[in-house]
Protein backbone atom coordinates (compact mmCIF):
# COMPACT_ATOMS: atom_id res chain seq x y z
CA UNK A 1 0.00 0.00 0.00
CA UNK A 2 1.35 3.43 -0.88
CA UNK A 3 1.50 6.22 1.70
CA UNK A 4 -1.18 8.10 -0.23
CA UNK A 5 -3.47 5.06 -0.22
CA UNK A 6 -2.95 4.57 3.52
CA UNK A 7 -3.73 8.21 4.22
CA UNK A 8 -6.94 8.02 2.16
CA UNK A 9 -7.95 4.80 3.94
CA UNK A 10 -7.49 6.36 7.39
CA UNK A 11 -9.59 9.36 6.42
CA UNK A 12 -12.35 7.14 4.98
CA UNK A 13 -12.49 5.13 8.19
CA UNK A 14 -12.65 8.32 10.26
CA UNK A 15 -15.34 9.79 8.04
CA UNK A 16 -17.47 6.64 8.08
CA UNK A 17 -16.68 5.86 11.72
CA UNK A 18 -16.74 2.11 11.21
CA UNK A 19 -14.42 -0.76 10.41
CA UNK A 20 -16.36 -3.24 8.29
CA UNK A 21 -15.67 -6.46 6.46
CA UNK A 22 -12.11 -5.65 5.40
CA UNK A 23 -10.78 -3.17 7.99
CA UNK A 24 -9.80 -3.71 11.64
CA UNK A 25 -8.57 -0.82 13.82
CA UNK A 26 -6.22 -1.25 16.78
CA UNK A 27 -5.07 1.55 19.06
CA UNK A 28 -1.53 0.18 19.82
CA UNK A 29 -0.69 3.41 21.63
CA UNK A 30 0.81 1.59 24.60
CA UNK A 31 2.03 -1.60 22.93
CA UNK A 32 1.26 -4.29 20.38
CA UNK A 33 -2.10 -6.03 20.90
CA UNK A 34 -1.38 -9.47 22.30
CA UNK A 35 -4.18 -11.30 20.47
CA UNK A 36 -4.41 -10.72 16.74
CA UNK A 37 -4.91 -14.37 15.84
CA UNK A 38 -8.66 -14.11 15.25
CA UNK A 39 -8.29 -11.22 12.79
CA UNK A 40 -5.29 -12.79 11.07
CA UNK A 41 -7.35 -15.94 10.58
CA UNK A 42 -10.56 -14.29 9.37
CA UNK A 43 -8.82 -11.95 6.92
CA UNK A 44 -6.77 -14.82 5.50
CA UNK A 45 -9.91 -16.91 5.07
CA UNK A 46 -11.93 -14.36 3.11
CA UNK A 47 -11.53 -13.82 -0.60
CA UNK A 48 -10.24 -10.25 -0.54
CA UNK A 49 -8.17 -10.43 2.63
CA UNK A 50 -8.14 -7.36 4.88
CA UNK A 51 -6.14 -4.54 6.46
CA UNK A 52 -5.32 -3.99 10.13
CA UNK A 53 -4.80 -0.32 10.99
CA UNK A 54 -2.61 0.23 14.06
CA UNK A 55 -2.74 3.64 15.72
CA UNK A 56 -6.46 4.25 15.15
CA UNK A 57 -8.62 4.15 18.29
CA UNK A 58 -12.20 3.05 17.65
CA UNK A 59 -13.26 3.95 21.20
CA UNK A 60 -12.31 7.60 20.71
CA UNK A 61 -14.19 8.01 17.45
CA UNK A 62 -11.46 6.51 15.26
CA UNK A 63 -9.01 9.26 16.11
CA UNK A 64 -5.31 8.94 15.28
CA UNK A 65 -3.57 8.03 18.55
CA UNK A 66 -0.41 6.67 16.94
CA UNK A 67 1.62 3.56 17.76
CA UNK A 68 4.22 3.29 20.52
CA UNK A 69 7.06 2.17 18.19
CA UNK A 70 6.48 1.36 14.49
CA UNK A 71 9.53 -0.91 14.18
CA UNK A 72 8.87 -2.93 17.33
CA UNK A 73 5.16 -3.24 16.48
CA UNK A 74 5.95 -4.73 13.05
CA UNK A 75 8.34 -7.22 14.64
CA UNK A 76 5.80 -8.38 17.24
CA UNK A 77 2.92 -8.57 14.77
CA UNK A 78 5.14 -10.70 12.54
CA UNK A 79 5.79 -13.01 15.51
CA UNK A 80 2.05 -13.61 15.87
CA UNK A 81 1.75 -14.19 12.12
CA UNK A 82 4.31 -16.99 12.38
CA UNK A 83 2.05 -18.77 14.86
CA UNK A 84 -0.62 -19.20 12.19
CA UNK A 85 -1.06 -22.25 9.95
CA UNK A 86 -0.27 -21.54 7.20
CA UNK A 87 2.07 -18.71 8.23
CA UNK A 88 0.68 -15.26 7.42
CA UNK A 89 2.94 -12.83 5.56
CA UNK A 90 1.75 -9.26 6.27
CA UNK A 91 2.71 -6.28 4.13
CA UNK A 92 3.43 -3.24 6.32
CA UNK A 93 3.17 0.45 5.51
CA UNK A 94 4.15 3.24 7.93
CA UNK A 95 2.80 6.78 7.69
CA UNK A 96 3.02 9.85 9.91
CA UNK A 97 -0.29 11.67 10.36
CA UNK A 98 -0.59 14.76 12.56
CA UNK A 99 2.77 13.99 14.16
CA UNK A 100 1.82 10.40 15.02
CA UNK A 101 2.68 7.14 13.28
CA UNK A 102 0.05 4.85 11.79
CA UNK A 103 0.98 1.36 10.63
CA UNK A 104 -1.08 -0.76 8.27
CA UNK A 105 -0.72 -4.53 7.91
CA UNK A 106 -2.24 -5.92 4.72
CA UNK A 107 -3.32 -9.54 5.14
CA UNK A 108 -3.68 -11.34 1.84
CA UNK A 109 -6.31 -13.96 1.15
CA UNK A 110 -4.92 -17.48 1.02
CA UNK A 111 -5.82 -20.10 -1.57
CA UNK A 112 -8.94 -22.18 -0.89
CA UNK A 113 -6.83 -25.35 -0.79
CA UNK A 114 -4.90 -23.87 2.17
CA UNK A 115 -7.96 -22.82 4.18
CA UNK A 116 -8.83 -22.56 6.94
CA UNK A 117 -5.95 -20.47 8.24
CA UNK A 118 -5.91 -20.97 12.01
CA UNK A 119 -3.95 -20.19 15.19
CA UNK A 120 -1.77 -23.22 15.86
CA UNK A 121 -2.02 -22.76 19.62
CA UNK A 122 -5.78 -23.41 19.52
CA UNK A 123 -5.87 -25.98 16.72
CA UNK A 124 -7.87 -26.08 13.51
CA UNK A 125 -11.33 -26.45 15.08
CA UNK A 126 -10.97 -23.74 17.74
CA UNK A 127 -8.43 -21.48 16.07
CA UNK A 128 -10.23 -20.82 12.76
CA UNK A 129 -12.21 -17.60 12.35
CA UNK A 130 -14.47 -15.97 9.80
CA UNK A 131 -15.19 -12.27 9.32
CA UNK A 132 -18.76 -11.05 9.65
CA UNK A 133 -19.19 -7.30 9.29
CA UNK A 134 -16.69 -5.83 11.72
CA UNK A 135 -16.41 -8.91 13.93
CA UNK A 136 -14.23 -12.02 13.93
CA UNK A 137 -16.30 -15.10 14.77
CA UNK A 138 -15.13 -18.67 15.40
CA UNK A 139 -15.83 -20.93 12.46
CA UNK A 140 -18.53 -23.50 12.95
CA UNK A 141 -17.71 -27.18 12.70
CA UNK A 142 -19.44 -27.21 9.33
CA UNK A 143 -17.42 -24.27 7.98
CA UNK A 144 -14.18 -26.03 8.87
CA UNK A 145 -15.50 -29.27 7.38
CA UNK A 146 -16.46 -27.60 4.10
CA UNK A 147 -12.86 -26.57 3.46
CA UNK A 148 -11.55 -29.99 4.42
CA UNK A 149 -14.14 -31.71 2.20
CA UNK A 150 -13.06 -29.61 -0.77
CA UNK A 151 -9.36 -30.26 -0.19
CA UNK A 152 -9.89 -34.01 0.16
CA UNK A 153 -12.46 -34.09 -2.66
CA UNK A 154 -15.07 -35.72 -0.43
CA UNK A 155 -18.16 -36.78 -2.41
CA UNK A 156 -21.07 -36.71 0.01
CA UNK A 157 -23.42 -37.82 -2.75
CA UNK A 158 -21.52 -41.14 -2.73
CA UNK A 159 -22.21 -41.75 0.94
CA UNK A 160 -23.78 -45.21 1.33
CA UNK A 161 -27.20 -45.20 3.00
CA UNK A 162 -26.88 -48.14 5.38
CA UNK A 163 -30.59 -48.57 6.07
CA UNK A 164 -31.47 -48.69 2.39
CA UNK A 165 -31.42 -51.63 0.00
CA UNK A 166 -31.78 -51.88 -3.77
CA UNK A 167 -35.46 -52.74 -3.18
CA UNK A 168 -35.93 -49.14 -1.98
CA UNK A 169 -35.14 -47.83 -5.46
CA UNK A 170 -37.75 -47.51 -8.18
CA UNK A 171 -36.61 -50.25 -10.56
CA UNK A 172 -38.62 -48.93 -13.52
CA UNK A 173 -37.08 -45.44 -13.27
CA UNK A 174 -33.61 -46.90 -12.76
CA UNK A 175 -33.97 -49.22 -15.78
CA UNK A 176 -35.18 -46.33 -17.91
CA UNK A 177 -32.14 -44.29 -16.92
CA UNK A 178 -29.73 -47.13 -17.66
CA UNK A 179 -31.20 -47.50 -21.16
CA UNK A 180 -30.60 -43.77 -21.81
CA UNK A 181 -27.11 -44.04 -20.34
CA UNK A 182 -26.10 -46.92 -22.62
CA UNK A 183 -27.41 -45.09 -25.67
CA UNK A 184 -25.45 -41.93 -24.88
CA UNK A 185 -22.37 -43.69 -23.51
CA UNK A 186 -22.04 -47.03 -25.37
CA UNK A 187 -19.07 -48.24 -23.30
CA UNK A 188 -21.41 -48.74 -20.35
CA UNK A 189 -23.36 -51.29 -22.39
CA UNK A 190 -20.47 -53.74 -22.09
CA UNK A 191 -20.13 -53.49 -18.29
CA UNK A 192 -21.79 -55.70 -15.66
CA UNK A 193 -24.72 -54.00 -13.88
CA UNK A 194 -22.87 -53.79 -10.56
CA UNK A 195 -19.96 -51.97 -12.20
CA UNK A 196 -22.30 -49.57 -13.98
CA UNK A 197 -24.10 -48.69 -10.75
CA UNK A 198 -20.78 -48.14 -8.97
CA UNK A 199 -19.26 -45.98 -11.69
CA UNK A 200 -22.44 -43.90 -11.85
CA UNK A 201 -22.46 -43.45 -8.07
CA UNK A 202 -25.88 -45.07 -7.67
CA UNK A 203 -24.85 -48.07 -5.54
CA UNK A 204 -21.64 -49.36 -4.01
CA UNK A 205 -21.28 -52.97 -2.93
CA UNK A 206 -24.94 -53.60 -3.54
CA UNK A 207 -26.02 -50.72 -1.24
CA UNK A 208 -27.65 -47.53 -2.56
CA UNK A 209 -25.73 -44.27 -2.18
CA UNK A 210 -27.29 -40.96 -1.28
CA UNK A 211 -27.26 -40.07 -4.99
CA UNK A 212 -29.06 -43.32 -5.78
CA UNK A 213 -31.73 -42.74 -3.15
CA UNK A 214 -32.27 -39.04 -4.00
CA UNK A 215 -32.56 -39.75 -7.72
CA UNK A 216 -34.32 -43.12 -7.85
CA UNK A 217 -35.70 -43.77 -4.36
CA UNK A 218 -39.31 -44.78 -3.84
CA UNK A 219 -39.42 -42.39 -0.86
CA UNK A 220 -36.04 -40.68 -0.25
CA UNK A 221 -37.25 -38.76 2.80
CA UNK A 222 -37.79 -42.05 4.60
CA UNK A 223 -34.01 -42.12 5.01
CA UNK A 224 -33.28 -38.36 5.05
CA UNK A 225 -36.44 -36.56 6.25
CA UNK A 226 -35.07 -33.02 5.86
CA UNK A 227 -33.60 -33.43 2.37
CA UNK A 228 -36.69 -31.71 1.04
CA UNK A 229 -38.02 -28.24 0.21
CA UNK A 230 -40.20 -26.16 2.50
CA UNK A 231 -42.22 -23.77 0.34
CA UNK A 232 -44.25 -20.88 1.73
CA UNK A 233 -46.13 -17.83 0.51
CA UNK A 234 -45.91 -14.98 3.02
CA UNK A 235 -48.76 -12.55 3.55
CA UNK A 236 -46.54 -9.53 3.04
CA UNK A 237 -42.97 -8.42 2.47
CA UNK A 238 -41.81 -9.96 5.73
CA UNK A 239 -42.32 -13.40 7.23
CA UNK A 240 -43.74 -11.76 10.38
CA UNK A 241 -45.97 -9.28 8.60
CA UNK A 242 -49.51 -10.56 8.86
CA UNK A 243 -52.97 -9.65 10.08
CA UNK A 244 -55.11 -11.75 12.40
CA UNK A 245 -54.52 -15.47 11.95
CA UNK A 246 -52.91 -15.30 8.50
CA UNK A 247 -49.14 -15.49 8.34
CA UNK A 248 -48.61 -17.76 5.36
CA UNK A 249 -51.10 -17.87 2.50
CA UNK A 250 -49.76 -21.22 1.30
CA UNK A 251 -47.39 -23.66 2.94
CA UNK A 252 -46.12 -26.97 1.58
CA UNK A 253 -43.37 -29.47 2.34
CA UNK A 254 -42.14 -30.80 -0.97
CA UNK A 255 -40.73 -34.34 -0.97
CA UNK A 256 -39.72 -37.04 -3.42
CA UNK A 257 -36.75 -37.60 -5.68
CA UNK A 258 -34.81 -34.64 -7.03
CA UNK A 259 -36.72 -34.65 -10.36
CA UNK A 260 -40.04 -34.93 -8.50
CA UNK A 261 -39.17 -32.10 -6.10
CA UNK A 262 -38.12 -29.95 -9.04
CA UNK A 263 -41.49 -30.37 -10.75
CA UNK A 264 -43.47 -29.90 -7.54
CA UNK A 265 -41.56 -26.78 -6.50
CA UNK A 266 -41.94 -25.17 -9.93
CA UNK A 267 -45.64 -26.04 -9.75
CA UNK A 268 -45.91 -24.43 -6.30
CA UNK A 269 -44.43 -21.18 -7.59
CA UNK A 270 -46.56 -21.24 -10.74
CA UNK A 271 -49.68 -21.80 -8.66
CA UNK A 272 -48.92 -18.87 -6.38
CA UNK A 273 -47.56 -16.42 -8.95
CA UNK A 274 -49.54 -13.38 -9.91
CA UNK A 275 -50.39 -12.97 -13.56
CA UNK A 276 -51.09 -9.65 -15.26
CA UNK A 277 -52.55 -9.08 -18.70
CA UNK A 278 -50.51 -7.03 -21.15
CA UNK A 279 -51.90 -5.56 -24.37
CA UNK A 280 -49.48 -5.41 -27.30
CA UNK A 281 -49.42 -1.81 -28.56
CA UNK A 282 -49.00 -2.96 -32.17
CA UNK A 283 -51.19 -6.05 -32.49
CA UNK A 284 -53.58 -5.10 -29.63
CA UNK A 285 -53.51 -8.75 -28.61
CA UNK A 286 -53.71 -9.55 -24.92
CA UNK A 287 -51.22 -11.91 -23.31
CA UNK A 288 -50.46 -13.01 -19.77
CA UNK A 289 -47.30 -11.81 -18.06
CA UNK A 290 -46.17 -13.93 -15.13
CA UNK A 291 -44.70 -12.45 -12.01
CA UNK A 292 -41.41 -14.33 -12.55
CA UNK A 293 -40.08 -16.09 -15.67
CA UNK A 294 -40.52 -19.83 -15.22
CA UNK A 295 -37.12 -20.48 -16.77
CA UNK A 296 -35.46 -18.54 -13.94
CA UNK A 297 -37.60 -20.31 -11.33
CA UNK A 298 -36.72 -23.75 -12.70
CA UNK A 299 -33.01 -22.91 -12.86
CA UNK A 300 -32.71 -21.65 -9.28
CA UNK A 301 -34.60 -24.67 -7.91
CA UNK A 302 -32.62 -27.14 -10.02
CA UNK A 303 -29.34 -25.51 -9.01
CA UNK A 304 -30.29 -25.72 -5.35
CA UNK A 305 -31.15 -29.42 -5.59
CA UNK A 306 -27.92 -30.21 -7.43
CA UNK A 307 -25.52 -28.02 -5.50
CA UNK A 308 -26.87 -28.05 -1.94
CA UNK A 309 -24.62 -29.63 0.67
CA UNK A 310 -25.66 -33.24 1.27
CA UNK A 311 -23.20 -33.88 4.11
CA UNK A 312 -24.28 -35.05 7.56
CA UNK A 313 -23.62 -31.49 8.79
CA UNK A 314 -26.59 -30.13 6.81
CA UNK A 315 -28.80 -33.24 6.70
CA UNK A 316 -31.28 -31.58 9.08
CA UNK A 317 -31.67 -28.48 6.90
CA UNK A 318 -34.20 -28.39 4.05
CA UNK A 319 -34.07 -25.98 1.13
CA UNK A 320 -36.32 -23.00 1.97
CA UNK A 321 -38.43 -21.30 -0.69
CA UNK A 322 -40.46 -18.25 0.36
CA UNK A 323 -42.59 -16.08 -1.89
CA UNK A 324 -43.05 -12.60 -0.46
CA UNK A 325 -45.21 -9.96 -2.08
CA UNK A 326 -42.20 -8.14 -3.49
CA UNK A 327 -39.69 -10.97 -4.01
CA UNK A 328 -38.96 -14.69 -4.04
CA UNK A 329 -36.15 -16.11 -1.91
CA UNK A 330 -34.52 -19.54 -2.16
CA UNK A 331 -32.11 -20.46 0.62
CA UNK A 332 -29.81 -23.41 0.19
CA UNK A 333 -27.81 -25.33 2.84
CA UNK A 334 -24.14 -25.01 1.94
CA UNK A 335 -22.29 -21.91 0.77
CA UNK A 336 -20.41 -21.58 -2.49
CA UNK A 337 -18.21 -24.58 -3.11
CA UNK A 338 -14.50 -24.50 -3.81
CA UNK A 339 -12.79 -21.54 -5.45
CA UNK A 340 -15.88 -19.83 -6.83
CA UNK A 341 -16.79 -16.38 -5.49
CA UNK A 342 -20.05 -14.41 -5.76
CA UNK A 343 -18.43 -12.04 -8.28
CA UNK A 344 -17.52 -14.99 -10.51
CA UNK A 345 -20.97 -16.62 -10.58
CA UNK A 346 -21.90 -17.39 -14.15
CA UNK A 347 -18.57 -16.09 -15.45
CA UNK A 348 -16.08 -18.73 -14.37
CA UNK A 349 -16.09 -22.52 -14.48
CA UNK A 350 -17.28 -23.68 -11.07
CA UNK A 351 -16.20 -26.62 -8.95
CA UNK A 352 -19.05 -29.10 -8.62
CA UNK A 353 -19.93 -30.25 -5.12
CA UNK A 354 -22.09 -33.23 -6.14
CA UNK A 355 -20.53 -34.49 -9.36
CA UNK A 356 -22.49 -37.75 -9.53
CA UNK A 357 -25.89 -36.17 -8.94
CA UNK A 358 -25.12 -33.50 -11.55
CA UNK A 359 -23.88 -36.07 -14.05
CA UNK A 360 -26.89 -38.36 -13.71
CA UNK A 361 -29.35 -35.46 -14.04
CA UNK A 362 -27.79 -34.47 -17.36
CA UNK A 363 -29.19 -37.71 -18.78
CA UNK A 364 -32.14 -38.27 -16.47
CA UNK A 365 -33.92 -34.95 -17.11
CA UNK A 366 -31.79 -33.49 -19.90
CA UNK A 367 -30.35 -30.86 -17.58
CA UNK A 368 -27.33 -28.94 -18.80
CA UNK A 369 -24.42 -29.35 -16.43
CA UNK A 370 -22.38 -26.83 -18.40
CA UNK A 371 -22.48 -23.87 -16.03
CA UNK A 372 -25.26 -22.08 -17.91
CA UNK A 373 -27.70 -21.86 -14.99
CA UNK A 374 -26.71 -18.42 -13.68
CA UNK A 375 -26.56 -16.78 -17.15
CA UNK A 376 -29.98 -18.30 -17.92
CA UNK A 377 -31.43 -16.84 -14.72
CA UNK A 378 -29.97 -13.41 -15.42
CA UNK A 379 -31.10 -13.49 -19.04
CA UNK A 380 -34.65 -14.55 -18.19
CA UNK A 381 -35.04 -11.82 -15.55
CA UNK A 382 -33.69 -9.18 -17.93
CA UNK A 383 -35.97 -10.31 -20.75
CA UNK A 384 -38.95 -9.98 -18.39
CA UNK A 385 -37.94 -6.44 -17.44
CA UNK A 386 -37.20 -7.47 -13.85
CA UNK A 387 -34.29 -6.52 -11.57
CA UNK A 388 -31.00 -8.42 -11.66
CA UNK A 389 -31.12 -11.57 -9.48
CA UNK A 390 -29.31 -11.25 -6.17
CA UNK A 391 -26.90 -13.90 -4.88
CA UNK A 392 -25.56 -14.02 -1.34
CA UNK A 393 -23.45 -16.53 0.56
CA UNK A 394 -22.77 -16.43 4.28
CA UNK A 395 -21.84 -18.93 6.98
CA UNK A 396 -22.84 -22.08 5.15
CA UNK A 397 -25.92 -20.72 3.38
CA UNK A 398 -26.47 -19.64 -0.22
CA UNK A 399 -29.46 -17.45 -1.06
CA UNK A 400 -30.98 -16.32 -4.34
CA UNK A 401 -33.44 -13.43 -4.41
CA UNK A 402 -35.65 -12.61 -7.38
CA UNK A 403 -37.51 -9.32 -7.14
CA UNK A 404 -40.73 -8.60 -9.01
CA UNK A 405 -42.31 -5.43 -10.29
CA UNK A 406 -45.81 -6.70 -11.01
CA UNK A 407 -47.01 -7.10 -7.44
CA UNK A 408 -46.19 -3.65 -6.20
CA UNK A 409 -47.59 -1.98 -9.33
CA UNK A 410 -50.89 -3.82 -9.03
CA UNK A 411 -51.06 -3.29 -5.30
CA UNK A 412 -50.73 0.47 -5.65
CA UNK A 413 -53.18 0.48 -8.52
CA UNK A 414 -55.72 -1.56 -6.59
CA UNK A 415 -55.44 0.45 -3.38
CA UNK A 416 -55.82 3.68 -5.34
CA UNK A 417 -58.83 2.22 -7.18
CA UNK A 418 -60.47 1.19 -3.90
CA UNK A 419 -60.44 4.65 -2.39
CA UNK A 420 -64.04 4.33 -3.48
CA UNK A 421 -65.59 1.00 -2.37
CA UNK A 422 -65.53 -1.54 -5.22
CA UNK A 423 -67.15 -4.90 -5.96
CA UNK A 424 -65.30 -8.07 -6.86
CA UNK A 425 -66.44 -7.66 -10.45
CA UNK A 426 -65.07 -4.12 -10.69
CA UNK A 427 -61.73 -5.22 -9.27
CA UNK A 428 -61.53 -8.20 -11.64
CA UNK A 429 -62.19 -5.91 -14.60
CA UNK A 430 -59.53 -3.45 -13.42
CA UNK A 431 -56.94 -6.21 -13.22
CA UNK A 432 -58.09 -7.93 -16.42
CA UNK A 433 -58.73 -11.14 -14.47
CA UNK A 434 -61.15 -13.60 -16.03
CA UNK A 435 -62.64 -15.15 -12.86
CA UNK A 436 -63.87 -13.60 -9.63
CA UNK A 437 -62.41 -16.49 -7.60
CA UNK A 438 -58.94 -15.82 -8.98
CA UNK A 439 -59.24 -12.09 -8.30
CA UNK A 440 -60.33 -12.88 -4.76
CA UNK A 441 -57.58 -15.40 -3.92
CA UNK A 442 -54.65 -13.74 -5.67
CA UNK A 443 -55.33 -10.03 -5.25
CA UNK A 444 -58.07 -9.12 -2.81
CA UNK A 445 -57.57 -11.64 0.01
CA UNK A 446 -53.82 -10.94 0.51
CA UNK A 447 -54.54 -7.22 0.93
CA UNK A 448 -57.39 -8.03 3.32
CA UNK A 449 -54.99 -10.19 5.37
CA UNK A 450 -52.53 -7.30 5.57
CA UNK A 451 -55.26 -4.83 6.52
CA UNK A 452 -54.70 -2.73 3.40
CA UNK A 453 -58.23 -3.42 2.18
CA UNK A 454 -61.39 -3.57 4.27
CA UNK A 455 -64.84 -5.01 3.68
CA UNK A 456 -67.97 -2.88 3.75
CA UNK A 457 -69.88 -5.85 5.24
CA UNK A 458 -67.22 -7.55 7.43
CA UNK A 459 -69.71 -9.76 9.29
CA UNK A 460 -70.82 -11.38 6.04
CA UNK A 461 -67.65 -11.84 3.95
CA UNK A 462 -69.40 -13.73 1.12
CA UNK A 463 -72.30 -11.33 0.76
CA UNK A 464 -73.15 -10.64 -2.93
CA UNK A 465 -73.28 -6.96 -1.96
CA UNK A 466 -69.76 -7.01 -0.52
CA UNK A 467 -67.44 -4.20 -1.49
CA UNK A 468 -63.81 -3.45 -0.67
CA UNK A 469 -62.18 -0.17 0.21
CA UNK A 470 -58.64 0.92 1.00
CA UNK A 471 -57.49 2.18 4.38
CA UNK A 472 -56.34 5.44 2.83
CA UNK A 473 -59.82 6.89 2.80
CA UNK A 474 -61.27 5.19 5.83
Amino acid sequence: MTSEALYDLVRRVQSGKHEGQYIECKAAESGTPKWLFDTLSSFSNQDKGGVILFGIDEKSGFSVVGVYDPQDLQSKVDEQCKQMEPIVRPLFTVLEIDGKFVVSAEIASIEVFDRPCFYKGAGRMKGSYVRSGGADNPMTEYEVYSYEAYKRQVHDDLRVIDRASMDDLNSAQLDSYLVKLKVQKPKFATLPLEDTLKLQGIAIGGKPTLAGVMLFGKYPQGFNPQLSITAMVAAGNDAFEYSGETRFIDNQRIEGTIPEMLDLAVGFVRRNMRVSTVVDSVTTKRKDKEEYPLLAIREIILNSLIHRDYSIHTAASPIRLIMYRDRLELENPGGLYGRLTIDELGKAVADTRNEFIAGILEILIDSENRFTGIPNIRGAMKASGLPEPEFKTSRGQFKVTLRNSVIEDWEKKLIEFCKTPRTRQEIAELLSVSTLAYAMSKYIQPLLDLGRLKMTIPKTPKSPNQQYFSQIEH
